[in-house]
């Protein structure tokens, strides 16, 4: 049994959207530090789960606990004010801003708790200059870039941008989803070195279509399918699960091979 606190637990969580099943009864379990994955096919429901796991959903039945807490009906921005934070699928930053201003805004909104008025002044040459903003820039290579305004990024520029304004953010968790969707391998490479540097220092999930994008970084998978979990654990037991290979791989398995892999 893994001695690791628990960070989130979902117990019996369902969302229907009309006749939709989209999450059916689902349980979890994160622990402090690890670093989880959540893959399926197209409308296996873990873009579903994972927004009811942030708070932009709430489910119709079952409840979310975040370190002990009920967060089932809490909003978005109070459990980002406990610790979570999530980056989405399409970037959002400030395409108007710098590099560094985006950045400056991310830090004073987690660390000094400004009102609206303070948090666009905190944008003057002077905050730039925080010491854990430089070394973000370091950390994710984005000091050739940093005056530049965002829209003038690339796609693998912002990702990195994005995932750099969440950890500066200093959440105890890290929800990341499809924050390698249309990336080229190199920037896929660039943005899981940088992810591979909070190992132990962060917990960390990622919702991901393709599993060999994250397949040697993660600790654990679980993978859905039409709403239901089909298999939890580690990588390799999992991805030779008979289930995950007719669901995902869509592989016939013979009925030997059912029972020589164990659920």
């Amino acid at each position: 049994m893994d001695a690791r606190a628990e960070i989130i637990r979902a117990d019996g969580v369902t969302k229907r959207f009309g006749a939709l099943v989209a999450v059916d009864n689902v349980s979890y379990v994160l622990r402090e530090n690890e670093v989880a994955g959540i893959i399926g096919s197209n409308g296996a429901g873990k873009t579903v789960f994972f927004n009811l796991l942030t708070g932009y959903y709430e489910p119709d039945k079952g409840t979310i606990r975040y370190q002990g807490v009920d967060v089932t009906h809490m909003t978005p921005q109070q459990r980002v004010a406990r610790g979570m934070m999530r980056t989405f699928q399409l970037t959002s930053t400030f395409d108007n801003l710098s590099v560094v201003d985006n950045l400056v805004l991310s830090f004073f909104r987690a660390h000094r708790k400004p009102s609206l008025l303070q948090l666009l002044l905190n944008t003057s040459k002077g905050q730039r200059d925080e010491k854990k903003i430089a070394e973000v820039l370091d950390t994710f290579d984005l000091q050739d870039v940093r005056d530049r305004l965002v829209k003038n990024l690339s796609l693998g520029e912002k990702r990195r941008l994005e995932i750099a304004m969440a950890i500066l953010a200093e959440p105890k968790v890290l929800l990341l989803d499809e924050p390698l969707a249309g990336l080229s391998e190199s920037e896929i490479h660039r943005v899981l070195d940088v992810l591979r540097g909070r190992v132990g220092q962060q917990t960390i999930l990622i919702v991901e279509h393709k599993i060999s994008h994250v397949q040697k970084f993660l600790q654990r998978l679980t993978v859905m399918h039409e709403g239901r979990v089909i298999a939890d654990g580690g990588v390799e037991e999992c991805l030779r699960h008979p289930e995950v290979r007719r669901s995902y791989w869509q592989i016939e398995t013979t009925a030997e091979q059912d029972r020589t892999v164990v659920a």
